[in-house]
Parts: structure tokens; sequence; C-alpha cells
């Protein structure tokens, strides 16, 4: 199942909700990638540049940018949201809490695009939160075949990462949704998984 999280566009959205929220569970091959702004035509009249404020909107088209080769090239091919969660927990320091992507840095710069990663790991892990627990489910049951250490083993290891999936700046009751829910979810996929159980 594809798992693909559309963007409800709202005009009394700011500008910067709509670069960060258009590309973080962008469809395979869709080139838009979900409606994320790339030119004024997507922008509310009332926030498009009036002459005054350049480096706010070059901050912006910087963002957008690296949203764009975030998404394209390194959230596009994972297929699962628990791939693509567990990919940009990856890139925060345990010790600093800071994001780093030493490609992106290299031609964004370290603190744009530590922002932008910290961003679209909130994004991702709210929009995960928002499916039903069935297809979250679904999803995490096709992340746990992809692993190389297989089902079993994946089950266990998952359940050490949880504390790390989960984005600092969440609110602290989605923390303990998620918490909830994947722990209840590895629990169940355990239940099914006959060579899992019989490992524990």
């Amino acid at each position: 199942m594809e798992s693909t999280i559309r963007l409800t566009e709202s005009v009394t959205l700011r500008m910067s909700e709509y670069l960060f929220m258009g590309t973080l569970l962008a469809a395979k091959g869709d080139p838009d990638l979900n409606g994320c702004v790339m030119g004024d035509a997507q922008v509310p009249v009332a926030e498009r540049s009036d002459g005054r404020e350049p480096q706010m909107q070059e901050e912006l088209r910087i963002h957008r940018q690296i949203l764009y080769d975030l998404a394209l090239h390194y959230l596009e091919p994972l297929n699962e949201s628990f791939a693509r969660l567990a990919y940009l927990a990856s890139l925060k320091s345990p010790s600093t809490n800071i994001y780093a992507h030493d490609r992106l840095s290299a031609v964004y710069g370290a603190e744009p695009v530590g922002e932008s990663l910290a961003k679209c790991h909130e994004e991702l892990f709210e929009r995960l939160l928002e499916m039903p627990l069935a297809q979250q489910e679904e999803e995490l049951s096709q992340f746990l075949v992809t692993l190389p250490e297989g089902v079993q083993e994946g089950i266990r290891r998952c359940r050490g990462r949880i504390e790390d999936w989960i984005p600092l700046e969440a609110p602290d009751y989605l923390k303990e949704l998620f918490r909830s829910n994947l722990t209840a979810l590895l629990e169940l996929l355990r239940e099914r998984n006959p060579r899992a159980h019989s490992s524990r």
C-alpha cells in the first residue's frame, strides 16, 4: 500500500507552513511534491513579497529548496512512513539534539538544513499520528519486513528506538500517544509473528 498523506491547502496558512507541510510524505514520482509551494502563483496574495522583506524571502526560498531536495532524494525512495521517521530521527545527534545532513549542508549550510530537518521530523511525526491505527499497523508491518535483521529482531530494536523517533519539540500528549501506539502495535505484531513470539 502506498503511504501518502496529502496536504489540505488553506489560504489561512502562512507561507512557512506551506513549505514544510507539502514535502514530507510526497507521493513517489510526484514532481509537484504534494502541492509544495514552488512559486508565487501558489502563495496567498497577502503573503507575497512586496520587496520590503528580501532577507526573509531568501531564507524561505532556501528552506523550500532544502525541503524539495530532502523529499525528492532522501524521503521519496523510502516507501513507509516509519522508514522516513527513522531516517529523519537518525539525522539528529543524541548528544546535541542538532540535526545534520552532510550533503545538504555542503550546499545550503548547516544551520538552515538543521532547522528544516527538525521541522520535517516534527511534521512527519504528527502526520503519522493522524493516520488511523490500522494504517499505522500496516505501515509498521511493512517497515519491519524491509529490515535486514528480520521481523523478530526488528520488533526488538524498534522497542528500543521509540524515544529516538520522537521529535524533541513535539507536544507531550503526542509523545505519549506515539509511545502508547507503537508499544501496542509492536506487541500485536509480535503476537502475529510466531518466530518473534517464540524468541522473546
